[in-house]
């Protein structure tokens, strides 16, 4: 075999487990996989799956001594870095094998400043003066796209926006040339034009320095764009490897096609998304038989009773599956539908046909503004003002999904608190049906609080950890005197659980026994205890899995066609956008840029921003895909907006008028409006 030919990086039976030797937690389980110099290898799955300790046991960093590498084999060229010391193992770091971790604000040192950060790598691992090494970070720096990087030097993490850290991380990761790159989810907290910029780097940097990724994502969408091989993660085993191009044609393991299925678009919004029933098994099990067993559909006898074995089906694809051994019948075999058939098939919904149609406005803003006051000086004057949220109108009708959408830091979030009064408008107007809600203070404002509810984005952070869910969802009954006395509100919480799909016993135990999905259902839950009209669903499934979140989009759909709830949707997810909302308003700096029905603003974007936030969402069916339209530098400051329409200093269509008026509204058809001079 040609040096060509061989392996940059080769895991062989890969183990670490947790915690008591005699009861161990299998986080990694056997597993093994080879990445070639300069390819891009995507581990993909769910959370909990054992992606990022793969990454961890690869760099020696497991935590000790709860963890310990228990067996394998981890080969950079023909080393074996788990027979390295630390010692050792520091010279490898950075210089050979680097990592870009997922949550750049806790990885950044918040006391040094970036230019430190990235000139420590350069210190450990090259004998060039400090001239040389100042030199090579503003080199770094300049790379990876952070403008003005000799004033940037000097500045510390919580200067800079969260595209910004990423970068850096990226900076720090590169500054010495590894050989192999892991990037441990590095867009998860990024909006998708700044994810697209992140991507786009890395590959540029990868195809300049001729290295190789290993990228550890959930996200289907970008590997359906960015990598050449993956290999799929289930409960701590891998379950499927193969070239991208033969997976998405011929996703072969259950659990494949169910997170394929479970993926939200406008092709299924008359249909419940598919889940995946049940929960991922406790990785303290000694597994002897099949791990997805008991959630698959497919499964039979053997895979309930035995271990499946690897089966190739095509030149580099295989599968860790029963379905495909060679003694199972060809009723079997056939009872493996086609990612096509298996996509296209229409699952009905549980919608009544007969249900009726809602359209009368419950919430109307007119000209809402949220200023936020910067103080200053000993006697703290007002100096300025951050313009969350700009002069905006916003509708909600029954029974509908309003979605807004835009980048973080563009006020959606602050819009919706201002809604609900949790944040006082700073001018414009709020009324809920008949009331006025900007003059209402008090009691009379708590009493309609029970009409409009929010869903936040955290669910564990929402959640009182010292209470049990009964008492959680018993509270805000009580504030609004639902219920007689103490047994018809447990039947109503009884009912309430019913609802989300929780066990009535769930009310015995704390948030934090559930799973993320289960306590983003005690939250659903604890919103419509007080029988709200209105629910803010503030980005309630952004940091779910794919099957996690089909089961909460499911929920709210079947949720809004029961009861003929309300949605503002806030999110910066189109495909989510796609499937649940009706309308959809576009978000720019505090200002909404262009608004109407999901299909005509989906499918014909006017505003130069709407089009350009369209083209950076990666798709898996590349027959929708866009040209990427790459929008330059980062979202303006809120404090200091830009004269004339805010999106100019961006905008690749932009124009002199442009850059003194902010536009008007205009009318592209009776219900689709924009905000831009080119109409």
């Amino acid at each position: 075999m040609s040096d060509q030919d061989q392996p940059l990086l080769r895991i062989t039976g890969l183990k670490t487990w947790f915690g008591d030797p005699a009861h161990p937690v299998r986080v990694v389980d056997d597993i093994s996989f080879d990445i070639f110099k300069g390819e891009t290898f995507a581990l993909l799955g769910e959370s909990g799956c054992g992606k990022s300790m793969t990454a961890l046991s690869m760099m020696q960093l497991v935590p000790s001594p709860a963890g310990k590498i228990v067996a394998g084999e981890v080969h950079l060229k023909s080393q074996d870095l788990l027979q390295l010391s630390e010692r050792q193992m520091r010279t490898v770091r950075g210089k050979h094998m680097s990592m870009i971790f997922q949550e750049p604000m806790t990885s950044l040192n918040p006391v040094l400043t970036i230019g430190e950060q990235i000139a420590e790598v350069l210190r450990l691992h090259s004998s060039d003066n400090e001239a040389s090494i100042q030199a090579q970070v503003i080199d770094a720096l300049n790379a990876v796209g952070i403008p003005d990087p000799q004033q940037r030097l000097q500045d510390y993490p919580h200067q800079l926006s969260g595209g910004m850290k990423q970068r850096v991380m990226i900076a720090i990761a590169l500054a010495a040339k590894p050989e192999l790159l892991i990037a441990d989810e590095p867009t998860t907290a990024l909006d998708v034009t700044i994810q697209a910029q992140v991507m786009d780097l890395l590959r540029k940097r990868q195809n300049n320095l001729g290295m190789a990724m290993l990228l550890i994502t959930h996200d289907l969408g970008i590997v359906a764009d960015r990598v050449d091989r993956l290999a799929v993660m289930y409960a701590g085993e891998l379950v499927e490897q193969a070239s991208r191009e033969e997976f998405f044609n011929n996703a072969a393991h259950p659990y494949s096609r169910k997170l394929f299925a479970a993926l939200p678009n406008l092709g299924k919004r008359e249909q419940s998304l598919e889940t995946i029933k049940g929960n991922v098994p406790a990785l303290d099990t000694e597994f002897k038989a099949c791990r997805f067993a008991d959630r698959c559909d497919r499964a039979w006898g053997l895979c309930h009773t035995e271990k499946p074995q690897w089966h190739k089906l095509a030149d580099g694809h295989q599968v860790l599956c029963h379905l495909y051994a060679h003694d199972v019948t060809q009723v079997k075999i056939d009872n493996i539908v086609s990612l096509k058939e298996k996509t296209d098939k229409t699952i009905k919904s549980s919608k009544n046909e007969s249900m009726p149609v809602y359209n009368h406005v419950l919430m109307q803003a007119k000209g809402l503004k949220v200023h936020f006051p910067i103080r200053k000086g000993l006697f703290r004057r007002i100096s300025n003002y951050v313009y969350a949220v700009d002069n905006i109108d916003l509708e909600l009708r029954k029974g509908r999904t309003l979605a807004l959408v835009g980048e973080s830091g563009c006020g959606k979030t602050t819009a919706g608190k201002a809604l609900l009064q949790l944040i006082r408008p700073t001018a414009g107007r709020v009324s809920y049906l008949d009331n006025e809600l900007t003059e209402i203070k008090g009691k009379a404002l708590q009493r309609l609080r029970a009409h409009f509810q929010i869903i936040f984005q955290d669910p564990y952070a929402s959640l009182n950890p010292r209470m049990m869910v009964g008492d959680i969802l018993e509270e805000g009954m009580q504030a609004q005197n639902i219920g007689s006395h103490t047994t018809e509100r447990q039947q109503r919480i009884d009912k309430l659980l019913e609802q989300v799909g929780l066990p009535v016993t769930a009310k015995y135990r704390y948030p934090h026994e559930f799973s993320g999905g289960q306590r983003q259902r005690i939250s659903i839950a604890r919103a419509l205890a007080v029988e709200p009209d209105i629910l803010i669903c503030d980005e309630p499934t952004s940091a779910l899995d794919v099957s996690v979140q089909a089961q909460t989009l499911n929920l709210l759909k079947d949720l809004q066609d029961r009861l003929g709830l309300s949605y503002l949707f806030i999110t910066h997810n189109i495909s989510v956008v796609e499937y649940l909302a009706h309308e959809i308003a576009v978000m720019y700096l505090g200002r909404i840029v262009e608004q109407g029905p999901v299909e005509s603003v989906l499918s014909e974007p006017q505003h130069p921003y709407t089009q350009a936030l369209l083209s950076a969402v990666p798709v898996i069916d590349k027959e929708h895909s866009r040209e990427v339209i790459k929008l330059e530098g980062e979202l303006p400051s809120p404090i200091n907006p830009p004269e004339g329409c805010h999106f100019h200093p961006r905008c690749p269509q932009v124009k002199d008028e442009c850059k003194q008026i902010y536009p008007e509204v205009t009318q592209i058809d009776s219900e689709h409006q924009v905000r831009c001079h080119l109409y």
